[in-house]
Order: structure tokens, then C-alpha cells, then sequence
């Protein structure tokens, strides 16, 4: 049954996992962007309000992703022709590595596919989130929008055709999220990784991406932290981010079983066996980096396994 209006959240992501540079990304609980989109009379697709990002983010209806990214899924099911209001609430900050922009794109796709009835699954509207993070960032990549879109843990297996993997959770594994307030952002991080590698160090990274999707398999907690090394992009990466070596020491020291950067930072994200050591992983990197006078975010979640949901179905936007 269509609705008039819906209230949707859509999570945060972690991208890469440490070693599995855009192939491997989860889900987490929080934090998170709201989109509410509502059927109105007047044609088209109309980005009606946009709060949360310091005016940081497109007004016009083409450019900003979520409203984009409508448009090309009303286009595809043949209903370009139907009015829609779009206004997105962003609850997480931009330029984190935490997949902003995927979670605002997600979040309007499943939105607008709720809101006429479902024509669409979950894996229907990956292409059209990938289309967004194409908009947000100039590459069209599945890591952040696939665990958003799909909850829990994805790989990528690859693109032509799109094959996304869904890799099962282990039960004890948390998450520990610090976003350090320094700036990083994506095309620059991009920039600086190398387009040759050596064959030893490639070898070397296939070992810990298929070690670490065992472990998850199997929900062998050592095994998935031994694996949770980066050879090829983090050492590059790791320059841009103040402070990363010790937190990555304090986080090991505090029970983390591996540590490492959140998409493409400055975020940096641990793994741990209970919430409690997650808890005071988050506590004690945040510490470190008030004492270096650098302001941060934290979060502690679990893996994600829902993604996107529905709020509140109703006939006003109040």
C-alpha cells in the first residue's frame, strides 16, 4: 500500500574494513541521515529542505545526491512524471569516512521506493545509490552504499556485473568510531595512494582480506585480527591523520582486536569482543586526542544488520 509521506534512517558505514580497500564495508547503528519525502501535486523532484550541514551541501535538486539519485529511480520505474518533496536531516558529520554521503542517498532511495510501494528490492536500488556516491565523490563505489543499503557486512566481489556478497556477523563483534574534528578530505586521500604495487605487498594483502573474511565466517575472533593489517593504502593514509599510530596502540593496549582508518579518514574505527571494551576504546582514544587539543566524535555500535528503516509512516511532516 503507497503511503503520502515517509520518515526514514539510514546508518553510518565503515568502508575498506583495514585491508579490504573497496571491496569490504558493515553497517553501524549509529550515527545516522534522516530523509523525509512526501507525493505532492506540482511534477518533479523538489529538495524542499536541507538541515545539519552548514549550508555545506547542493540546494538544487540535480546536484545533491539524494535528490539525484530519486530522480534517475523515478525515471527507471516510469514515474518521472509524479511530484515528490524531499527534506534531508544530516545527523552525522560530512567529510568523516563515515559514508555522509551514502547514508543521505540511501536513506532517499529507500524512502522514495517505500513511498510507491516497494516496485523495487534492496539490491534493485544499489545501482542508483552507486549513481550518488558517482555525484558525492566522483567514484561510482559500492563499499559505503551496499552495507547501508543492505545492513551487516558486504564485499564487493565486483562490478561488471555488480556482485555484492553479504558476510556473515559474528555475534560478539562491536564496533568502536572515533571521528577526530581535522580535516580529510576524500579526493585528496584518494590522490595520494599509489597506482603500482609491489608484488610481495599485493600477495601479502590477499592473505589478510581472505583471513579476515574467514574469521568473520567462522567467528574466529583472533584470526579476524591478526588479518586487520593494510599494507598498501593506511601507511600512506595514516599520514594525513594526527595521532593515528597511538591510537592504534592505546586501542591494542585497551583490548581492540584490530584498528585501523574509516573509509578514507580521518575516522578511525577498532573491533572488540564486548561492548564494555568497546566502550573504553572509544573513551580512551577520544582521550588522547583531547590531550593533543583535537575535538572528536565517538560511537559504539554493533553491526548494523537492518540497514535503512522506516520512522514514521503519516500524512503531515510534523
Amino acid at each position: 500500500m503507497e503511503k503520502d509521506c515517509v520518515h526514514v534512517f539510514a546508518p553510518a558505514t565503515v568502508a575498506n574494513m583495514v585491508c579490504g580497500f573497496d571491496v569490504l564495508g558493515f553497517a553501524l547503528d549509529e550515527p545516522g541521515d534522516e530523509v523525509f519525502i512526501r507525493k505532492v501535486d506540482r511534477p518533479g523532484v523538489h529538495l524542499v529542505n536541507v538541515s545539519g550541514d552548514n549550508g555545506r551541501l547542493p540546494r538544487e535538486a540535480s546536484k545533491n545526491t539524494v535528490s539525484a539519485s530519486v530522480m534517475s529511480f523515478l525515471n527507471h520505474i516510469g514515474q518521472a512524471d509524479i511530484g515528490v518533496e524531499i527534506a534531508l536531516h544530516k545527523q552525522m558529520p560530512i567529510g568523516s569516512g563515515l559514508g555522509s554521503s551514502a547514508a543521505s542517498t540511501v536513506a532517499g532511495l529507500f524512502a522514495v521506493n517505500t513511498l510507491l510501494g516497494n516496485p523495487l528490492s534492496r539490491r534493485e536500488l544499489l545501482p542508483f545509490a552507486i549513481q550518488g556516491e558517482e555525484l558525492a565523490c566522483g567514484h561510482g563505489h559500492a563499499d559505503n552504499v551496499a552495507p547501508a543499503l543492505l545492513g551487516g557486512i558486504t564485499l564487493i566481489r565486483g562490478y561488471d556485473p555488480l556482485d555484492v556478497v553479504a558476510i556473515p556477523v559474528p555475534q560478539s563483534l562491536y564496533a568502536s568510531v572515533v571521528f577526530p574534528h581535522v580535516d580529510v578530505p576524500t579526493r585528496d586521500a584518494r590522490q595520494m595512494i599509489r597506482s603500482k604495487v609491489a608484488l610481495k605487498d599485493a600477495v601479502t594483502q590477499w592473505g589478510n582480506i581472505a583471513g579476515l573474511v574467514a574469521g568473520l565466517f567462522s567467528s574466529d575472533y583472533e584470526l579476524i585480527g591478526r588479518s586487520m593489517h593494510d599494507v598498501l593504502i593506511e601507511p600512506t593514509r595514516a599520514i594525513l591523520i594526527p595521532e593515528f599510530r597511538e591510537m592504534r596502540r592505546i586501542a591494542i593496549d585497551s583490548g581492540a582486536l584490530g584498528f585501523g582508518i574509516s573509509g578514507s579518514g580521518p575516522s578511525v574505527f577498532a573491533f572488540s569482543t564486548s561492548q564494555e571494551t568497546a566502550r573504553k576504546i572509544t573513551s580512551v582514544i577520544q582521550a588522547q586526542l583531547t590531550q593533543q587539543g583535537i575535538d572528536s566524535n565517538g560511537y559504539v555500535s554493533g553491526i548494523n544488520a537492518g540497514g535503512p528503516h522506516v520512522i514514521k509512516n503519516s500524512d503531515t511532516n510534523d
